[in-house]
């Protein structure tokens, strides 16, 4: 119905342990926070148009006819016109997104936008459905092969509850998360961009190397070592990463911060060495994390590239995150996308 007003939120997520793992049919260890994108606007019939107040341009295009992805500027538009062509309906807005998330920061903001756009387009199918529409926009507007780590954890996401995903069946298992631990984000001052990255080579090496030895979320060690190159590398992150995100679940539930610290900094290493994904930068920062006071552990979160380290903190350890690296925040968990009518 034209002129009917309407207000939708999506939040970003943080991945806590888990990275690399999910388009491999392995665990993660996220959750969404409380950072994210909110559109307020009114329907319109046949259009679209959005404004941010966090990027620039004005994205608006027709629905009555194809729409060229490839060609959409401002760019970010591309993310809600890959949206509006899943959904395939003549129902759009006018409105305007607000955004407390950064981006190019490895929290999901893209996929924030693409789940809260589908919402403001009326979408009304399961938060399966919906989160599997926002993995499809991604290919359709950057080309990102990405696994549903991002849309999973944002769409399921449950205040003060991290969860456990396990990505052979998409089955989610939420663990408390302790009221006395602060977690907190720090961006490394390195933008992070996943179509320029090398992500696409490293999901297509872990596909070779399943395609040897099997599905790598339940590959041994043994079978690891009868790869070769960087394939068995690869290979090894996957296999040893899902082992850290079910000890740090269990860490979790049995309230030991500091047996998980000592699992995220493994993953970090895990990260930079056997899959390649670190930089000098976000190497420089988790060292500098972990020899602070009062902080249990940090590792690089999201693809990386660039993009942020989360950091797993005694409550009140750090006070203002934006004294280390200029940009930073403590986030608690949060719940997922909704769509509240005005």
């Amino acid at each position: 119905m034209n002129g009917q007003a309407f207000t939708v939120h999506a939040p970003g997520r943080v991945n806590l342990i888990g990275d690399h793992t999910d388009y491999a049919g392995g665990l993660a260890l996220p959750c969404a926070i409380d950072l994210g994108i909110t559109i307020r606007g009114t329907q319109e019939q046949g259009r679209v148009e959005l404004r941010s107040d966090a990027l620039a341009g004005v994205v608006a295009f027709g629905l009555a006819t194809a729409i060229n992805i490839a060609s959409m500027e401002p760019q970010w538009g591309r993310y809600v016109a890959a949206v509006a062509q899943e959904l395939n309906s003549a129902q759009g807005f006018t409105a305007s997104a607000t955004s407390t998330l950064p981006t190019g920061a490895g929290l999901s903001s893209s996929a924030a936008l693409e789940i809260a756009s589908a919402l403001a387009l009326g979408f009304t199918g399961s938060p399966m459905d919906l989160a599997l529409l926002g993995q499809r926009a991604e290919l359709a507007a950057v080309g990102v092969p990405c696994g549903l780590l991002d849309q999973l954890s944002i769409m399921f996401g449950r205040a003060e509850n991290a969860m456990v995903i396990d990505f052979a069946d998409n089955a989610i298992d939420y663990v408390k998360f302790p009221e006395d631990i602060d977690i907190v984000i720090l961006h490394s001052g390195q933008e992070r961009h996943l179509a320029d990255s090398q992500y696409a080579e490293r999901r297509a090496s872990c596909e070779l190397a399943a395609a040897q030895i099997g599905p790598l979320a339940h590959a041994s060690l043994d079978d690891v070592a009868t790869l070769r190159g960087d394939d068995q590398r690869r290979a090894r992150h996957v296999v040893t990463e899902c082992e850290r995100v079910r000890q740090t679940a269990m860490a979790l539930r049995n309230n030991d911060p500091e047996a998980v610290g000592l699992l995220m900094t493994q993953s970090h290493m895990s990260l930079r060495d056997d899959f390649n994904v670190s930089t000098p930068v976000l190497d420089e920062l988790v060292e500098r994390l972990c020899n602070l006071s009062g902080v249990y552990g940090a590792r690089l979160t999201g693809a990386g590239f660039g993009g942020c380290v989360v950091a797993l903190c005694k409550r009140g350890a750090v006070t203002d995150p934006s004294t280390i690296t200029g940009r930073g925040w403590i986030v608690r968990p949060s719940n997922g996308a909704r769509r509240v009518d005005d």
